[in-house]
């Protein structure tokens, strides 16, 4: 069993080919800027501070790799979208994720993060079709849900339909309640 709780930022990285030394499994996060990535971090390793959180759209720029009790890397993307200061998220997103994919046999599962208030865009429905034409393993993580009503709760869920997600690939997550955490931890040990 992992305990998340034995967590350590590595190091960050412009592309895949800087990554820490000592190859391990790696988990990918990925999602659009601001939809909770550096959040759910902490809230997975009950670690307040360790992925830095930012009100500011697109802050994270680098791939940023943390040792997970010594048995894999977590590894915090890029957002994607919008970004201030005219920096162009989608082109970054694009360009490095380009280098970290081709030919990576260490990533064992992306975690594609999606905010349970907002509607799926193109970016969102892009980054899946990609995972699934490429036979990626990968799992929609839905953040905040803390935060929805029934009413948008159920409009996200025909959504996901329409995008063909089992049950068994789309985790529901609040970063207040600790028994959806408890899942996805689950989940991301079997990828492993």
């Amino acid at each position: 069993m992992i305990n998340f709780l034995n967590a350590t930022f590595i190091k960050s990285c412009p592309n895949r080919d800087e990554r820490p030394q000592g190859q391990k499994p790696e988990v990918l996060i990925v999602g659009r800027s601001n939809v909770g990535k550096s959040s759910l971090i902490n809230a997975l390793t009950q670690r307040k501070k360790l992925a830095f959180t930012s009100s500011k759209p697109g802050h994270t720029r680098l791939l940023n790799y943390y040792d997970i009790d010594g048995q894999f890397y977590l590894v915090d993307a890029p957002g994607y979208g919008y970004a201030k200061g005219g920096i162009d998220l989608d082109k970054l997103f694009a360009e490095m994720m380009e280098s970290y994919f081709a030919d990576n046999k260490e990533l064992k599962l992306v975690l594609i993060l999606l905010d349970a208030r907002r509607e799926l865009n193109v970016d969102d429905i892009e980054i899946i079709d990609y995972v699934k034409e490429n036979e990626i393993p990968f799992a929609v993580v839905i953040t905040k849900c803390d935060k929805v009503n029934q009413k948008e709760r159920a409009a996200l869920n025909k959504h996901l339909k329409e995008m063909e997600l089992t049950n068994e690939q789309v985790y529901f997550t609040s970063a207040m309640n600790g028994q959806t955490l408890s899942l996805l931890k689950k989940g991301i040990e079997k990828s492993l």
